[in-house]
């Protein structure tokens, strides 16, 4: 029996799934999962459905039933955030919902199929940011040394791949490139994808150089390029940090670039996708009038697809944010927010980006620190190399009296993306641990920091004032208490205690005393 859908074929005697002429690597339980969920797509797949039908009854954590439903969907060019094929249905379980054929002839079928791809054999590009790993080139004279450029191209997939937003194609479609020059935008076409990357290893006795380069698959335009040197004592070490590295540094310039390519485009009706783009680029600006017109904009997304989950994370994100700053206090925002983002985590709790804009928000709006702490765990379980993620739960844990965890947290976020666009994040959550650690001074040196990126985070002056007040440097504690002013002219110690009450007493009383020095009013 064959499975036929887009331009795919499920061929159950030989155990393969082909996307149009190419065979798709996949696991066996991920093969038996797809199969059952075809199989049954007349109805809904029930968790322990799918444990009794694919892994006969043994258990099975959610982990890693989210895994293999995740790469069932990237396996079929389908993701959690469009589910246009698998969909999930929150507490009920997974249906497959598109449209299928079956057939007893699966070559006649297929090629039936395929005949309806460009004839050029290029595959229409997925609407979402999509990525292709090229194999890496073995720059050594040791041929051998193959098999260590090959790991290191099929590591940084496995990671891109955790990144629920990429659609990245399998290595036995970009390894098809192998020893061979090619062309980037035909490479590009042919494999449907808007981003390449592409590096090289190689070795010098026991030390090793390896580089990757992002390039943009339509313009050649070079977005990313950096490298690594390490010894050859512990190969699988040395694979996993630079794994981490380049997945921490693609995915801010995947987004940053997708931004880019928005912009490009001639204005005409917008999809969901290009709402939350354009949102995305709003919020990066970080102004109260560009996060409302962020906020806007997903509510418009929001309209035409009422399920999607990223949109709903983000609105709830930029909810919180501005509440964060001072810019708006009604309850009804308030409220919105926190509704938006239990309902991102219902609609799609597998998608790392959505936990962690999720939990930042329940724990700002919500007051809500245990599920904040469990939506960042989940989340960092899902994409460890999320730089944005680390840094915001170090926040939690330092706003709530464990410095050391917080600073762990964020060192770690600051290792992986030593370039990252939202430094002034991580800048911000070293001086938070610093005054929980009573240790002023780099508190100083970290929140200026953070203020020579951006200048408008009040969450940085508040913590600058606190730390000058503290040092007995108050006259410039009173100029920063000033700014704080013009941000938010109305704030006031007891007001700023209503928002933050999830600050830990010790440290309240630490932010409250050195802000009446300063000559914040009660």
């Amino acid at each position: 029996m064959a499975y036929l859908f887009e331009n795919c074929v499920l061929d159950t005697s030989r155990r393969e799934l082909r996307r149009g002429a190419t065979i798709v690597a996949i696991e066996p339980k991920v093969f038996d999962l797809l199969e059952f969920l075809i199989r049954t797509r007349e109805r809904v797949a029930s968790r322990d459905d799918l444990i009794y039908a694919v892994w006969e009854g043994r258990i099975v954590s959610e982990s890693t039933l989210s895994s293999r439903i995740n790469a069932a969907r990237s396996a079929i060019g389908d993701d959690g955030n469009a589910q246009r094929l698998i969909r999930t249905l929150p507490r009920k379980g997974f249906r497959f919902v598109g449209e299928v054929r079956e057939t007893h002839e699966p070559d006649l079928e297929a090629a039936a199929l395929t005949a309806h791809e460009p004839p050029d054999g290029t595959i229409a590009s997925v609407d979402s940011p999509s990525i292709a790993v090229l194999p890496f080139t073995n720059m050594s004279s040791d041929p051998e040394q193959d098999y260590f450029a090959d790991g290191m191209s099929e590591e940084i997939i496995t990671g891109l791949s955790r990144c629920g937003r990429l659609f990245v194609v399998a290595r036995n479609s970009s390894f098809t490139y192998k020893g061979r020059s090619v062309d980037v935008c035909q490479v590009g076409r042919e494999l449907g994808v808007s981003y390449l990357l592409e590096g090289s290893v190689r070795r010098d006795g026991n030390r090793l150089r390896i580089t990757g380069q992002l390039i943009d698959a339509k313009s050649r335009a070079h977005l990313w390029a950096d490298r690594f040197d390490g010894e050859l004592n512990n190969v699988f070490e040395l694979q996993d940090r630079v794994t981490e590295c380049v997945v921490a540094a693609i995915e801010p310039k995947l987004q940053l670039a997708e931004i880019m390519r928005l912009q490009r485009k001639p204005v005409q009706a917008p999809r969901a996708y290009d709402l939350v783009l354009r949102a995305q680029q709003l919020e990066h600006d970080f102004t109260d009038e560009s996060l409302a017109a962020a906020i806007r904009c997903l509510d418009q997304a929001l309209a035409i697809d009422p399920s999607y989950a990223q949109a709903m994370a983000l609105a709830a994100y930029c909810h919180a944010v501005r509440h964060f700053q001072g810019w708006v206090q009604r309850a009804e925002d308030q409220q919105k927010g926190v509704r938006l983002a239990l309902d991102a985590v219902k609609h799609n709790n597998d998608d790392a980006n959505v936990l962690w804009m999720a939990a930042f928000t329940i724990w700002t709006l919500d007051h809500d620190g245990p599920r904040a702490r469990e939506l960042f765990r989940q989340s960092l379980l899902i994409n460890p190399n999320s730089a944005i993620a680390s840094t915001l739960a170090g926040w939690v844990e330092a706003f709530s009296g464990d410095p050391e965890a917080g600073r762990r947290l964020i060192e770690r976020a600051r290792r992986l993306s030593p370039r990252d666009p939202n430094a002034w994040v991580m800048s911000t959550g070293m001086a938070i641990a610093c005054i929980a650690e009573e240790n002023f001074s780099d508190a100083i040196n970290w929140a200026e920091k953070a203020l020579l990126q951006n200048q408008r985070f009040a969450v940085a002056l508040r913590v600058l004032a606190v730390g000058l007040a503290k040092m007995g440097r108050v006259h410039e504690a009173k100029q920063v208490v000033q700014d704080l002013l013009t941000i938010e002219p109305r704030l006031t110690i007891s007001g700023l205690r209503t928002r933050v009450p999830f600050i830990v007493a010790r440290i309240w009383k630490t932010y409250s005393e050195a802000l009446r020095i300063a000559g914040l009013p009660e």
